[in-house]
């Protein structure tokens, strides 16, 4: 079995190429506002990016579970509620405030692996 964050950050990827693709072919025809449509491109975007920061740190920094943490959460209040708002703002609007939640999370991420003893194969001799 492989390392949970070493799965979840794959499988995060593969979703974020999946909503990606449907929003460049199959939103469009649902939702016309250029605006809806670029907030489900930056989702996605966010997504594959900190996708690959978790499998990074996975193999990177594996005792960083802090960094990873940070990463899913921020995966999902940042995308998932850009994605649900941009298919149905009134239905989702109470998740508005979420959305920089999750943007504080991948950013803390970021800081969490900053502060990461690197891996030998990383430092300089």
């Amino acid at each position: 079995m492989p390392p949970l964050f070493w799965t979840i950050g794959c499988l995060s990827g593969a979703s974020s190429v999946m909503l990606g693709a449907f929003g460049a072919h199959g939103l469009k025809k649902h939702i016309s506002d250029p605006a809806r449509l670029a907030n489900w491109s930056t989702a996605a975007q966010y997504q594959i990016i900190h996708s690959a920061a978790i499998v990074i740190t996975s193999v990177a920094a594996p005792q960083n579970t802090l960094a990873a943490s940070l990463f899913t959460a921020g995966i999902t209040m940042f995308s998932g509620s850009i994605y649900l708002l941009t298919l149905d703002p009134q239905r989702w609007k109470f998740l508005g405030p979420v959305t920089p939640l999750g943007g504080l999370c991948l950013i803390g991420g970021w800081v969490a692996l900053a502060f990461t003893k690197r891996p030998v194969w990383a430092v300089r001799k």
